[in-house]
Order: C-alpha cells, then sequence, then structure tokens
C-alpha cells in the first residue's frame, strides 16, 4: 500500500508532522511517502490570481501524489479553531483544478496541539468536509497535550491508551 502522509502545518517543527510521521509507520508493510507543504508554497489564491497563473504547477504535483497513493494520513494543525493558512490556500487552490480533491481515497484524520483539546475543532471540521472533497474518512483521533503525550526525542507516542486507540485508527486503513 502506499500511504501518503502530510501535516496541514508550515511549521518546519510541526508537531503535526511529527504525529503524522510516527502514526503512518503504525502501518505494517506501507510504502510511506511524508509530505511537507513548504515545497507547495503558493500564492494567496484568489479569482484574480488564477486568471493570472492558471492552475500552478506545485498545485498540481500535490494532486498527483494524491493521485498516486492508496491512502491518506493527514494531521492538522488548528489556528484560531480552524486550518493553517499554508493548509488552506494550497487545499483552495487544488480545489480549482479538481473539486474531487481527495479523489476517493481512504483517509485517516489526525490532529494535535499543546493544549488539551488537541485541536479538536479544527479536526472536526476537516471530518465534516472531507466527504464533500471526495475524501472517504475511515477514522479520526485529536491528540491533546501534546509535549505530555508525545516524545519528541524518540518520535514516538508515549500515552499507551492513546497509541493504542491510534493503532486501531491507523489499522482502519487496510
Amino acid at each position: 500500500m502506499k500511504l501518503l502522509a502530510f501535516a496541514a502545518s508550515s511549521s518546519k517543527k510541526s508537531i503535526n508532522k511529527q504525529l503524522a510521521t510516527y502514526a503512518a509507520s503504525l502501518l505494517e508493510g506501507a510504502e510511506i511517502e511524508v509530505l511537507d507543504l513548504n515545497d507547495y508554497e503558493l500564492p494567496l489564491y484568489s479569482v484574480d490570481k488564477e486568471q493570472e497563473l492558471g492552475h500552478p504547477q506545485l498545485a498540481q504535483a500535490f494532486l498527483a501524489k494524491i493521485a498516486a497513493s492508496d491512502a491518506i494520513i493527514i494531521s492538522f494543525a488548528e489556528h484560531n479553531g480552524s486550518y493553517s493558512a499554508a493548509y488552506k490556500n494550497l487545499f483552495d487552490w487544488c480545489s480549482r483544478i479538481n473539486p474531487k480533491v481527495f479523489q476517493d481515497k481512504p483517509l485517516v484524520l489526525l490532529a494535535t496541539s499543546p493544549g488539551p483539546r488537541g485541536a479538536a475543532t479544527v479536526l472536526d471540521t476537516a471530518v465534516n468536509s472531507a466527504p464533500y472533497f471526495a475524501g472517504d474518512v475511515k477514522a479520526n483521533l485529536a491528540v491533546p497535550s501534546f509535549y505530555e503525550k508525545f516524545d519528541v526525542e524518540l518520535g514516538i507516542l508515549i500515552d499507551q491508551q492513546l497509541n493504542l486507540q491510534l493503532v486501531d485508527v491507523i489499522n482502519s486503513l487496510k
């Protein structure tokens, strides 16, 4: 299985990228590709920019990565209760090329934050909107209090109960 994983964040030290990478490693036998949204930085989307630029190559390349995958793991950063600007902008460009951004791929949607809700608000938004963009959400999980639950040096979830939940969530992709 070709598994695509990424954080919906542009932070170079993204805790969501750490979570997505760890989560992907839990799917035995998967061929994993972890993307960095910084590799897909585009001008701020607007109709005027679209008329000027057409469909940017980076947005097309991102959609091609989705097309080449069998399943996708996304971990969402929460910025003021919503998507990060970097993710939303890339998503907007991609949706103008193909409104079925997720191309009927099975999805596991995650989120984390240093706070006690673990970015649950943005995760709820993502779970509810993904089907409108041809996303087949298999499971989702918010990981609260990231720095208390995740060993950054080892790159693993150290909360045993949460780890068992994450394993079940990831196994939904089988």
